[in-house]
């Protein structure tokens, strides 16, 4: 690539090193890095979700962290909406975005044109009250029917995210999906870069990633986000161990047996984003093992 770089996507499963590449692209391209992690919009939720630590931003301005309080709901629509925003203001500042995250749907937000459809509070509500009462698995089940695809980008215990599937079928009579544009070209001309690693290399990853989170204090976390309305959350509460630790809170206590859950969810978690992305043609894919990965990227950005 000869001409000038607009803007960068850094994406890929959790625990691939898309942090710290995010990181140094940033500071090598004159960039600026806008997180596109939907658990790391809360302010708070910072061992759990692995959140950049000042030190590790290396003095990089870093834009839509700490945004929500963990009692709010997020929303890819509100996102899409602020994340551009960022960028735009980023462009005329003659900076470089460099959009880094794993959540998929909110990446795809703001670099296609993907459409949000209206809401019908009794459908709604209905679904909910369903969802209450026979379980978020048999609500997933019926997604899997309805929309394989849909099915597929959405966690089995996301249960807002299910609701909102069938909600979205019932109203528009078409798939979910199918307001999941085709991709075409980024907007603002982004340069799609994704990072993995091998999976037993990546397991392993996740595992000691983990063991690190807890021992830093992840349950301490839990505790004080509970005292600030984490269990109200709809969407922080459910993220990958804060639920965990919120189950043992209520049970046995058992935080070792939390960790494995946590790990073992997270490694489901890794496939399904593996999943999501690599449907994804326009990116360009890195072993996040490579000890000189942002020089070949940056090569690739012909820099």
């Amino acid at each position: 690539m000869n001409s000038p770089v607009a803007a960068v996507a850094v994406v890929g499963p959790t625990a691939t090193g898309k942090t710290a590449l995010a990181v140094d692209l940033a500071r090598e391209l004159g960039g600026e890095v806008v997180n596109a992690d939907a658990m790391q919009l809360y302010r708070g939720m910072d061992i759990g979700t692995a959140k950049a630590t000042e030190a590790e931003r290396r003095g990089v301005p870093h834009h839509l962290l700490d945004v929500l309080d963990v009692t709010e709901t997020a929303s890819v629509a509100v996102y899409q909406r602020d994340a551009r925003a960022e960028i735009e203001r980023l462009l005329a500042a003659g900076r470089v975005p460099v959009l880094a995250g794993g959540s998929g749907l909110y990446v795809q937000a703001v670099l296609d044109d993907l459409r949000f459809p209206g809401t019908d509070p009794a459908v709604r509500a209905r679904l909910d009250a369903e969802a209450a009462e026979l379980g978020t698995a048999a609500l997933y089940t019926r997604l899997g029917d309805r929309d394989p695809v849909a099915a597929a980008a959405i966690l089995p215990t996301n249960t807002r995210r299910i609701v909102r599937a069938l909600e979205v079928i019932e109203i528009t009579g078409e798939p979910f999906s199918a307001n999941l544009p085709t991709p075409g070209a980024a907007r603002y001309g982004t340069v799609l870069i994704g990072v993995d690693r091998e999976p037993a290399e990546l397991d392993e990853r996740v595992d000691e990633r983990v063991r690190r989170m807890f021992a830093a204090g992840l349950v301490d976390e839990v505790r004080e986000l509970e005292q600030r309305g984490l269990r109200e959350g709809k969407t922080a509460a459910r993220a990958l161990g804060y639920q965990q630790v919120l189950a043992e809170l209520d049970g046995e206590g058992d935080f070792e047996a939390a960790a494995a859950a946590t790990a073992q969810a997270t490694r489901r978690f890794v496939r399904r984003q593996r999943s999501w992305f690599r449907r994804d043609q326009r990116i360009h894919w890195f072993d996040g093992a490579d000890p000189v990965l942002a020089a070949r990227v940056l090569d690739t950005l012909g820099r």
